[in-house]
């Protein structure tokens, strides 16, 4: 592996994001979404699913009697729902959500036990039967989870209260589990605490960080197999499906896999732990089976939207171009992994395929998952939708019309939360002397701290316009390197600098200005910015004959609340599209329109009838962002159409 590809991440201490979208999205999870949140981990949103996380800690450090509440991974909400809330701290500071946070991280060491174990689910239930079911409870994931929280809280404050909690969780999984003979040969059923480590390892530089989180990788899947040992006695709920162990991605070792198969969200949170360990350890034949793991992924198995795992049976993936677009599963804590993924992989090598995805999942398969006012939620995304078919047929019920306000299993609303919230640390790049800019976000880098003496202002309406401007504030002139991504959506732009045309080179879907940048330097990318009409694979079955409608990075689809019911009966013409910005309509989106035709047809009682020519009649068609459908009145809903 060439580890001179390596790129470091700009650390979202030093990048502020002001533009009209995702500042707007930032602000909703800070004023809106956190606070709504907390309400729902204490039981205090009226008509919504209990959570019972607050309970459960107050439970485990004695200081209310009862039983443990909700599922077992309980405790990942509240550690999910902290990272986001300490986040925010960075660029918001705020002394009341800190002082929260001081006191439930108080609450929390005191359910901590005396050798560091932590997880309220066996501290309410029995101690004794810890660490004898990695496969189902999920001792290792939440563990997982409250170490990230713990790491951004660090990051937020610089207090260690929390961190230093979840350091001696660590040291005690550590003690436990390894290659030598006296501990445990088992790994999480459920991936989260191998990316954890990672992090952790990042700041602490101790080597038994990375040295667990590479066992925990390499070990899973193994001969014998640590599950089906663990399992003997026990009713194995995978034993007659196709998944098996694989549903665990622990049917065989991860460097023997090359498609993804079973829990989606479990296969992401893999990948992307096992591209920070191939990373660190400089790891090329790793690299390479998540090259390979990527491509089956990405072209074989992800939805327009970015969203992946098709299959409602087990939250899985199934088989390549399995691609339903009505009974499709695509949780958003999938997509959210399928995001943490591409952004690992980019840090090994910089492919705007990398960037092209993540950009692909934050603007539709993510954002989708939430209200617009950040209060109600989905765990499906779905791409066809007719409400009377999620309410009466069975194949259909995991498919929701409307968002709710909280769910049994809520791992989703405060994983979104987290993503928005740390989203600065998504755009930008560096290798030596090179600026890689992943995401067009308006606002202001410092790049400083990373040896390119400058900082970076962006002022742009992404992704409504294409036109990103881009102004170098540096102290001194010197010569660096600005890597642009051009977009695979993009089949035209034009680049300038200080109004002159410059041709760049362009590597692996970055044009590369290479020059002696100066103060007030400014840098303009003018993406072309078309309406497309997009076609899949014939092996899509369910797409064969129909258009889906994208603009840049935008997947757009139609809403009954603009055209109507029985959407399945409209079909794109040839005409064309115009574009409008609306900045009242669904919180400011550009709307497309154009002119279809509608299935006339009326067939009184009958049911079937002999072919005869169908008459088509022009009907006005209006689409809107599918990220923001199901933000007005219930109803139909279809991404992909006729054509």
């Amino acid at each position: 592996m060439n580890t001179k590809n390596f790129i470091k991440t700009v650390p979202m201490e030093q990048v502020e994001v002001r533009d009209s979208f995702w500042n707007r999205y930032m602000e909703v999870v800070r004023t809106s979404m956190i606070p709504y949140q907390w309400k729902a981990l204490h039981d205090e949103v009226e008509g919504a699913t209990p959570s019972y996380c607050i309970h459960n800690f107050l439970v485990a450090a004695g200081l209310k009697e009862g039983k443990h509440g909700g599922c077992v991974f309980q405790d990942s909400d509240l550690a999910k729902w902290i990272e986001a809330a300490s986040y925010s701290l960075i660029h918001h500071p705020d002394a009341a959500l800190e002082k929260d946070l001081d006191d439930l991280i108080e609450l929390i060491g005191k359910a901590q036990q005396p050798d560091g174990y932590l997880d309220t689910y066996y501290i309410i239930t029995g101690l004794d039967k810890r660490f004898t079911d990695l496969q189902n409870n999920h001792e290792l994931y939440c563990c997982g989870h409250m170490l990230e929280a713990a790491i951004a809280f660090y990051r937020a404050t610089g207090k260690r209260s929390l961190l230093d909690i979840m350091l001696r969780f660590v040291d005690l999984i550590d003690r436990m589990f390894g290659p030598e003979e006296d501990k445990k040969h088992g790994y999480p059923g459920h991936e989260e605490i191998e990316l954890a480590l990672m992090k952790l390892y990042r700041i602490t530089n101790d080597p038994k960080h990375l040295r667990l989180a590479k066992y925990f990788i390499d070990q899973r899947g193994q001969s014998p197999n640590y599950f089906e040992e663990e399992g003997k006695g026990r009713n194995f709920y995978w034993a007659n499906s196709h998944f098996k162990y694989q549903y665990y991605q622990a049917g065989k070792p991860l460097r023997e896999q090359t498609v993804a198969e079973g829990h989606a969200v479990r296969a992401m949170y893999l990948y992307t732990g096992a591209a920070d360990v191939a990373k660190e350890t400089a790891d090329e034949g790793l690299y390479q089976v998540l090259r390979t793991l990527w491509k089956n992924v990405t072209r074989r198995q992800m939805y327009i939207t970015g969203s992946v795992g098709a299959s409602d049976y087990g939250e899985a993936f199934s088989y390549d171009y399995d691609l339903p677009n009505d009974t499709v599963y695509g949780e958003t804590c999938a997509a959210i992994g399928l995001a943490f993924w591409a952004h690992r992989m980019l840090g090994i090598e910089p492919r705007g395929e990398y960037a092209d995805v993540l950009e692909k999942v934050l603007y539709n398969g993510t954002i989708s998952g939430m209200q617009l006012d950040g209060t109600k939620f989905f765990y499906v995304n779905p791409l066809e939708v007719v409400p009377e078919a999620s309410e009466k047929a069975y194949v259909y019920s995991h498919v929701k019309p409307e968002r709710q306000k909280w769910f049994g299993c809520a791992c989703c609303p405060p994983n979104l939360a987290r993503l928005i919230e740390s989203l600065p640390e998504y755009a930008y790049g560096v290798r030596e002397k090179t600026l890689f800019v992943h995401l067009y976000l308006g606002g202001r880098a410092d790049l400083r701290p990373q040896g390119i003496p400058a900082c970076l202002e962006v002022e742009t309406q992404y992704p409504w316009k294409g036109n990103i401007r881009m102004t170098v504030r540096a102290d001194q002139a010197e010569q660096w390197q600005l890597a642009l991504r051009i977009p695979g959506w993009c089949g035209k732009y034009a680049l300038r600098v200080n109004g002159e045309a410059v041709e760049a080179a362009v590597r692996d879907g970055y044009a590369v200005i290479d020059r002696v940048f100066r103060d007030g330097d400014i840098v303009k990318l003018e993406l072309d910015m078309p309406v497309e009409k997009m076609q899949a694979s014939p092996r899509v079955r369910e797409d064969i004959g129909k258009i889906a409608v994208m603009r840049g990075p935008v997947v757009y689809c139609l809403e009954e609340a603009d055209n109507g019911p029985q959407l399945a009966r409209i079909r794109l013409t040839n005409a064309p599209f115009t574009v409008t910005y609306e900045p009242e309509l669904l919180s400011g989106v550009a709307v497309i329109r154009t002119q279809g035709e509608y299935l006339e047809g009326d067939w009184g009682e009958d049911l079937y009838r002999k072919a005869a020519d169908e008459k088509w009649i022009p009907k006005d068609l209006t689409l809107i962002p599918y990220y923001a459908w199901a933000n007005r009145q219930k109803g139909e809903m279809r991404v992909w159409i006729q054509s």
